[in-house]
């Protein structure tokens, strides 16, 4: 736990960590879409620059230019796919999103206690040192 978080930045990474101690795989399969997905979206990255790249090198008629029309075919292809990938994905995250927030409210009473208990010194200097320093 990063103690320099604020109250929504601590019950985020509560939630994480109750989900994961009590659904490890709605956790699993989150991080698993979140790579997938990042992942497509620099493929798609990399096609468009490859295709602009070939597009700005090119010389005279670029419909003369076989691999470059290979290229543009092949590029609209992959990148229909990724885009149903990434559509796929959205539909997922927000399914598993769904089922993470039922175990908001826990995340949310836990980053509530932590703040109380850090706040109690400014109620008492006492509560800013251990049992065992009395």
């Amino acid at each position: 736990i990063n103690f320099t978080v604020t109250m929504e930045g601590l019950e985020d990474q509560l939630l994480g960590t109750v989900v994961r101690k009590e659904k490890p795989s709605i956790e699993e399969r989150k991080n698993r879409l979140l790579l997938s997905m990042a992942a497509d979206q620099k493929q798609l990255k990399d096609i468009e620059d490859k295709i602009l790249k070939m597009l700005s090198e090119s010389k005279g008629n670029i419909l003369d230019d076989e691999e470059l029309i290979n290229t543009l075919a092949d590029s609209k292809t992959t990148s229909a796919i990724i885009t149903e990938r990434v559509q796929e994905s959205q539909k997922t995250n927000a399914e598993v999103t769904t089922m993470r927030n039922s175990y908001r409210p826990v995340a949310r009473r836990g980053s509530i206690i932590y703040f109380v208990v850090a706040d109690l010194a400014r109620i008492d200097p006492m509560y800013q040192y251990s049992l065992e320093y009395f």
